[in-house]
């Protein structure tokens, strides 16, 4: 695809604002002009373009919903729109916004000092400097509670022990937002490159996400000041207040990819010809599975749409976005297999997204709160009753 185009079978764009249609149209050209033209070569290279956050941070991707600090404040659908536009090119690059944003600065905004807010909040926000958020480990990725990182009291201040995986940002990042066990409770703390048994570990041979920097976070003996805690964090609501914000982005930006496998495969199916030299898209099954994924698709839409007017309101709970992020993921993932369906072996090729996003949705799918995991949050929400432990 030469650009990325509009799937808006319902006429969505309507209920934009032109604040809004303006920041979709030029985050769309950033990735149109900036970015797909080497995705592949980033994908299987296993890189991702660092070179590229200052110019994010100058547009005011970062932090874009949030007030003050040097953020943009605008709307939350202005940030789902970012998300999407920015997965349409990649995960990986949505990834970088959505972890720097939602996660370490959101982190930061929601349960740091004053002094750390204007430290590092103005820098994360301008892009100048990276952030990252350390609370996955080894052996606890859906169970966070058993995280065995703990942070211990000393003189001068605390001392972390421990490990984080699957770390986005992890080695380009400037400060680390990093969870452990205070005393049994989990408490935030930000650890800066640089100090002392603090290690930034490279993840490499991922076969998805491959256009992301994943790292292991490694903490032996880490000596940092007694302001280094986050005073408003207090238990394990905090970290995962944050994953709810993550989310959020997350799931707008499954609809970036599954667009853009729409968007593929309709344009493979009119062009390619096949059988008496008729378009594939005159046959019948072809059309089934476009009619399928544009109802996937829109379906989609209408959900996510109505969840951000709840968020704007301050009306969205955690269990909506659980519902937002199941869906939009799992329809994303169908919508790529699909497309795949559509453009036969041209659809494992890098000349096409297909395979590329279909691998980066296999990932999606399970971070961030699993697909099951959040079927449990729902099926709580209707029973009253938990089902995992």
């Amino acid at each position: 695809m030469d650009a990325f185009k509009d799937v808006d079978f319902l006429d969505l764009n309507e209920l934009l604002t032109d604040e809004e249609r303006m920041v979709r149209d030029s985050v769309r050209r950033f990735v149109s002009q900036k970015f797909r033209p080497h995705i592949e070569e980033y994908y299987r290279k296993g890189i991702f373009p660092a070179e590229l956050i200052p110019e994010m941070g100058r547009m005011g991707f970062f932090g874009v919903n949030m007030q003050g600090y040097g953020c943009a404040g605008m709307s939350n659908l202005a940030y789902g729109l970012v998300s999407l536009e920015l997965e349409a090119g990649d995960a990986g690059l949505r990834s970088v916004v959505s972890v720097q944003t939602s996660l370490a600065m959101y982190a930061i905004l929601a349960f740091g000092s004053e002094e750390q807010k204007k430290r590092w909040l103005p820098e994360l926000a301008a892009g100048t400097k990276v952030g990252c958020f350390g609370l996955t480990e080894p052996d606890f990725g859906s169970n966070p509670m058993g995280m065995r990182t703990k942070a211990a009291k000393t003189d001068a201040g605390y001392v972390l022990d421990g490990a984080k995986m699957w770390i986005t940002n992890g080695t380009m990042a400037d400060v680390a937002v990093v969870w452990a066990k205070l005393d049994g409770r989990v408490k935030g703390f930000l650890v800066e490159r640089g100090t002392p048994g603090f290690k930034q570990i490279a993840m490499h041979h991922k076969l998805s996400f491959r256009a992301s920097d994943t790292a292991e976070l490694a903490f032996d003996g880490c000596e940092i000041p007694a302001n280094a805690i986050m005073p408003e964090s207090d238990g394990i609501k905090s970290p995962l207040s944050c994953l709810t914000q993550a989310r959020f982005g997350v799931a707008w930006g499954a609809l970036g990819s599954a667009m853009d496998c729409y968007n593929t495969a309709r344009d493979y199916a009119i062009e390619r010809k096949q059988f008496k030299d008729r378009p594939i898209a005159s046959h019948q099954l072809v059309q089934a599975k476009l009619a399928h994924m544009l109802t996937g698709i829109t379906t989609a839409q209408c959900l996510t749409l109505r969840v951000t007017q709840l968020k704007e309101e301050g009306r969205a709970r955690p269990e909506h976005i659980s519902m937002m992020k199941m869906y939009d993921t799992e329809m994303a993932l169908d919508c790529a297999r699909i497309a795949r369906s559509i453009l036969g072996a041209n659809g494992i090729t890098g000349e096409y997204p297909i395979m590329r996003h279909m691998c980066n949705l296999e990932t999606t799918t399970t971070y961030e709160g699993t697909t099951d995991i959040h079927k449990l949050v729902l099926g709580k929400d209707i029973t009253g009753v938990q089902a995992f432990y």
